[in-house]
């Protein structure tokens, strides 16, 4: 759990994903977990920082006159110092064709709500809602319980995507009462290979998945990414399939990989991965996946 002020990387609006319905999606910044698939990657730190946007620019240096720490590297590719950078932004505002951008927003809880609340025509109209995401929204869980309680108390339906590394006591007593769903990532069933990947251990991610089983199944919806390599080995379905049923469940959402990652680490200044694809699998192969999995489920 974080002490430190939660900020938005983005609110996505008219999101077809994320729920039912027409929703409101709120990417929140801070992750414990650093999979290295993560569609979001600019949302894994906690601290606000800016994005560079190559095919935006147009080489014009405002940004190297804005800067004041003297981040900037109008000659490189990825044109921001990063352990120069301070993320005050200066850059951003000088760009004109917001080639830099600013990523973390703080917003006080009643401006988020007020903000959501102008997407309610869609909601009630869809049976749609408003989306947490991220990042890791229960990593600011004061903050979330209280946006989650207003959003109820106006009657508007509310999800909460977890990659389910979370104190499970505070998010039993302050998230869960005012939450109609959660998406509760299951993803590498190894503890080796959890370790590997995300660069936390699992055990504790299993346990609250349990819990939530045990208790508020109705609400609780599991989910695998479907990284090729990673989560789509034989081993990793059949375990991942396993627990599932011993947990109650004959059902997942299975999430495909998305190379648009690749794209966004860049954007970001993260390096590349090589474990990562630049293209998306074949429909064959996903197929192949969904398939095999959805069979260990059922065995």
């Amino acid at each position: 759990m974080s002490a430190g002020r939660p900020l938005i990387a983005n609110i996505r609006r008219f999101s077809l994903d994320d729920g039912p319905g027409i929703r409101t999606t709120v990417f929140f910044k801070g992750c414990p977990l650093a999979c290295i698939w993560c569609h979001n990657p600019e949302c894994q730190s906690e601290g606000p920082e800016i994005g560079f946007h190559s095919e935006l620019c147009i080489h014009c240096e405002s940004c190297a006159r804005a800067c004041g720490a003297g981040a900037i590297c109008p000659d490189a590719a990825q044109r921001v110092n990063r352990e120069a950078c301070t993320a005050c932004g200066d850059c951003a505002e000088a760009c004109p064709p917001a080639a830099l951008r600013m990523i973390g927003t703080y917003y006080p809880p009643g401006q988020l709500v007020e903000l959501i609340l102008r997407d309610r025509p869609f909601f009630d109209v869809s049976g749609g809602g408003a989306t947490f995401s991220g990042g890791e929204p229960a990593m600011h869980i004061e903050y979330l319980s209280g946006v989650l309680e207003e959003l109820k108390r106006v009657g508007i339906h509310t999800a909460v995507q977890t990659c389910g590394l979370y104190d499970a006591a505070a998010f039993t007593q302050q998230v869960l009462p005012y939450a109609d769903l959660i998406y509760f990532d299951v993803k590498l069933l190894d503890p080796a290979d959890h370790w590997k990947y995300t660069g936390r251990p699992n055990a504790a991610i299993l346990r609250n998945f349990r819990q939530l089983a045990a208790t508020a199944r109705s609400k609780l919806v599991p989910r695998m990414p479907l990284i090729p390599g990673i989560t789509t080995t034989d081993r990793n379905l059949r375990a991942a399939a396993r627990f599932l049923r011993e947990t109650g469940y004959s059902a997942c959402q299975l999430l495909s990989y998305n190379p648009g990652v690749i794209a966004k680490r860049r954007t970001a200044g993260m390096p590349g991965l090589e474990e990562l694809p630049e293209a998306l699998p074949g429909v064959e192969e996903q197929r192949r996946w969904r398939e095999t999995f959805l069979e260990y489920l059922a065995a």
